[in-house]
Order: C-alpha cells, then sequence, then structure tokens
C-alpha cells in the first residue's frame, strides 16, 4: 500500500486531494496536513470584505468532506522534509506540527511514498514596514482580514454620511507583489458600494500598483480581442478606471505604511508620500519556510528550494537575461529534480523566470509584479500532478500527465460590483497563460482565444461560479460532473 502525503489544502491541494481520493483511497492512503481546518474559496474574500458576504459563505469544514472520500486529514503545519529518511531509516518523512486544538504544538514525523508541497503562500506582510492587519493597512488574503477591512470600510462610509470627505488607497504593498486581480476587484467593489450607499461624491480612490502599466497583472501585458478589435491591458484598465472615476499610481514599491500615510518608491527612483483614511494593499508571497534534511541531517534547502522559499521543481532554473529565457524553461510534470517523489504544485512551486519584465529603480529596487499561478492554473496543475502519481503507483517510472502554463488557457471573472441587476464584472480570457513568442510571436498568445468584456452577465457568470466551486469542493453529488 502506499501513501500519498499533500501539504496543503488550497485550490490546488485540494483538487489534488479530491482526485486522489476518489481514484486510489480505498487501496492506498492519502492524507492531508493543513494548518487550518477550514477550506476557503479566496475569490469570494473580496465580498466579504466589502459586506455582501459572510465568512461562513466562503469557507467549510475540512475534515468532514475528506471523511467521505477515505482521506485523513491533519490539522498542522509542515516544518521540514527528509526525503532520503533519517538514521532510523530510508523511508521518506515530513515533521508536522499540530495545530488544532487538541493536539497543538505535538511534533510527529509523517512518512510518505510520495510527496505533494501544495503549502501556498507565505503572506509576506513583514517584508514592507507596518503592512498587514497587525500594521496599519487592511487585507482581504484571508476571511477574517475581509472581515476587519469591511469593519473598517463601514466606519468610512458612516463617517461620509455625515459629510467626511475620505481617501481609499487600494492596490500592492510591496514592488515584487502577485496577485494585483484581488486587489483590482476590491477597489471596483468598493467604488460600486460607495455609489450604493450614495456617498461616492465624497470619495477620492486611488489605485497603488507596483505594475509598469495598468492591466499588466503579473503576466507580461495583455492584449485582449474586444468587440472584434485587439485591444491592450493597459487600455482596457485604465479606460474602466476613468469610468469610475478612479486615480491610479503605478510602478510604485510601497516602503512603509504608517497610521495614515504611505511612504513609497517609483521606477524613476523618486520617493513620495501618500496619505489616506482606508488602505487595503496586497502583501508579497513567498514560500511558507519549509525546511529539508538528506539522511545525514544535512541541510539542503537551497538545493530543493529557490531563495524565495518556493520549491524548484522540472523547469529550467538557469540563470540568464530576461530576453534569453522562453516557453520552453516552465515546468511540466512538477516533479523535484533531485527526488522522483516529490512534487509542487500552485504557488509553492518555483517560477523559473519573470513573465512581467524585471525593472529597478535607480536605487536598486525591483519593482514588478511576480508571475500569477492561482485560480484556474493551481487547479490544473493539481490534476495533473494527482494523475501522475496513480499512474506511477501503478508502475509507471515517470510522471505521465503535464500541465504547463505554457500550453494552457485560463479564464478570469474579476467582479467590479456585486448586485443582480447593477453588477458587473470583467470576464478575460487567456491562452496560454504564459506568453509563447515563438508559437505566436506577435502577441504571445493566440488571439482568437483571448479576449475580454465587462458587464452585467459577466456578475451573474462570477456570482454562479461562486456557488459551482464551493459545491464541487464540497464533494456534493456530481461534483466530478463540474470541471475544475
Amino acid at each position: 500500500m502506499a501513501r500519498v502525503v499533500i501539504l496543503g489544502a488550497g485550490i490546488s491541494g485540494h483538487t489534488a486531494a479530491r482526485q486522489l481520493g476518489r481514484s486510489i483511497a480505498k487501496e492506498h492512503e492519502v492524507i492531508v496536513v493543513s494548518p487550518k481546518a477550514d477550506w476557503n474559496w479566496i475569490p469570494s474574500n473580496i465580498w466579504v470584505g466589502v459586506g455582501e458576504m459572510k465568512p461562513d459563505q466562503v469557507t467549510f469544514e475540512l475534515a468532514p468532506v475528506y471523511k467521505k472520500l477515505g482521506v485523513h486529514f491533519h490539522q498542522a503545519k509542515a516544518l521540514s522534509i527528509h526525503p532520503e529518511g533519517g538514521e532510523g531509516g530510508e523511508t521518506p518523512y515530513v515533521t508536522i506540527e499540530y495545530t488544532d486544538p487538541s493536539n497543538e504544538g505535538k511534533v510527529e514525523n509523517l512518512e510518505y511514498d510520495y510527496l505533494v508541497n501544495a503549502t501556498g503562500p507565505k503572506l509576506n506582510f513583514a517584508a514592507t514596514e507596518g503592512l498587514g492587519p497587525d500594521g496599519f493597512s487592511a487585507s482581504v488574503c484571508t476571511p477574517d482580514h475581509a472581515v476587519e477591512a469591511n469593519e473598517w470600510l463601514q466606519r468610512m462610509i458612516s463617517e461620509m454620511k455625515a459629510g467626511a470627505s475620505k481617501t481609499f488607497v487600494i492596490g500592492t504593498g510591496h514592488g515584487m507583489c502577485t496577485c494585483q486581480g484581488a486587489a483590482f476587484e476590491y477597489i471596483y467593489n468598493v467604488e460600486h458600494i460607495l455609489q450604493e450607499e450614495g456617498v461616492r461624491e465624497n470619495a477620492r480612490l486611488i489605485w497603488l500598483s507596483n505594475e509598469y502599466e495598468v492591466g499588466d497583472f503579473g503576466m507580461g501585458g495583455i492584449h485582449l480581442t474586444r468587440g472584434g478589435y485587439i485591444t491592450n491591458g493597459k487600455v482596457f484598465a485604465e479606460s474602466l478606471m476613468v469610468e469610475r472615476g478612479i486615480d491610479w499610481i503605478k510602478r510604485a514599491h510601497v516602503t512603509k505604511v504608517e497610521k495614515d500615510k504611505i511612504h513609497y518608491e517609483t521606477l524613476d527612483g523618486e520617493f513620495h508620500e501618500l496619505e489616506y483614511d482606508f488602505t487595503m494593499l496586497i502583501p508579497p508571497f513567498a514560500g511558507v519556510g519549509l525546511q529539508a534534511f538528506d539522511k545525514a541531517g544535512e541541510d539542503i534547502t537551497d538545493k530543493m528550494f529557490a531563495p524565495n522559499n518556493l520549491m524548484k521543481v522540472d523547469g529550467d532554473y538557469t540563470p540568464r537575461s530576461y530576453d534569453e529565457w522562453s516557453a520552453k524553461d516552465w515546468p511540466q510534470t512538477y516533479q523535484t529534480p533531485l527526488y522522483e517523489n516529490v512534487f509542487a504544485i500552485g504557488i509553492a512551486f518555483a517560477p523559473p523566470h519573470l513573465i512581467s519584465k524585471p525593472m529597478q529603480s535607480p536605487n536598486g529596487t525591483p519593482i514588478n509584479p511576480t508571475p500569477p499561478r492561482t485560480g484556474m492554473p493551481s487547479a490544473s496543475i493539481g490534476k495533473a500532478v494527482a494523475a501522475s502519481i496513480v499512474d506511477m503507483i501503478k508502475g509507471a517510472k515517470s510522471p505521465t500527465h503535464t500541465a504547463s502554463m505554457t500550453e494552457m488557457g485560463a479564464a478570469c471573472v474579476a467582479s467590479t460590483g456585486m448586485h443582480i441587476f447593477k453588477g458587473t464584472a470583467a470576464t478575460m480570457t487567456v491562452f496560454p497563460v504564459v506568453p509563447d513568442f515563438e508559437k505566436y510571436p506577435e502577441y504571445g498568445r493566440d488571439m482568437s482565444l483571448t479576449f475580454g468584456e465587462i458587464g452585467l452577465a459577466g456578475h451573474w457568470m462570477k456570482y454562479a461560479l461562486h456557488h459551482m466551486f464551493m459545491y464541487q469542493a464540497q464533494l456534493k453529488p456530481g461534483w466530478t460532473l463540474i470541471p475544475d
């Protein structure tokens, strides 16, 4: 009997667990290790952050769901990986520390035959002084953060109803942030709520971003087919901001957040200050800090992980200039090069290079988005790795399924206001996610499959997708019929 251990239960890890549980849990052992008891549909946290949803509408308890599949659940965090075993034997194991109240602090070595690192990101608020809920800015990265953001937002609305004017600053809190999409959705939902509450004229909204051009999203910019014409992401995003009366500051690295002031550096090397009454800034991501040791107990973390603590997989990490990278450098199977029974999926794997061009200010400060790997790409990668592990357990010598981000498309439905009749969302598809200029020389993507529109239908689709994926993730009847 084989044992598969999955570290993490986000979109990618939960997808892998569902597929493995469905395929092999009756004959083999599948274990999920996650520090949190609940699963969170993160894309809908932005609605919690404006009071349109409650936390229990975007979360559910994991253990009962895994029980349906015969998957074992350990509420714990992973501390270290020992892919060669230890002095007591050669069986590889991972060291975990329990976080559930009944076993909190207990440390255990969990042996495995196959290991899937789906630990996701560390929300690296500490990278910017004063950033985050423990500092001076709001966040929508977790349901609890989003609740706090909404409480702050509602205080602002109450004061505006009494005649006060307020400045809202929303965007990225560091020069190397990814996940601009979450902040993009949030600023438009805040704008929509202010309209609904009748206080929009008392508010100044500012988009603060590390993007070279608005609409970059860490994807090297995008071109969209819209209304029969090709429009670049800059025009698409800036037009929407102009329509909603939103100002923007781009090419910015936030250096410090104070109680009522944001300090930032721009790509030209200039330093600025921006006063605010409300701010929500996305933090940069890093690996969770897993360590790795060989059989002798020697630290091999730097061999298995990139400097940002994300795990190296089968991509080409050879240092070279940005212009020398190509689509061929991106991973296919997500198997680590050192250990054939270890995989990394979702945000846990290290991208081989930036998609957006790396930039530095004259002061040497990097200011450019890092590659997004959330949503559809994470689910597709988790599903492919699960299928490969199933085949390897059955005798395959190497991974049998691939999920290169240079060969997959993604659809994004970005909410720009929630309302059954007046809501809107920007619906975008890209193919492939990582541009391939050898195959598509002009734009790097297939323009017949890369398009965008905005309207009420998009909101209905976004709302329907929320319920569809919550339903699927809870393994309700017919869940296997819903595509990942």
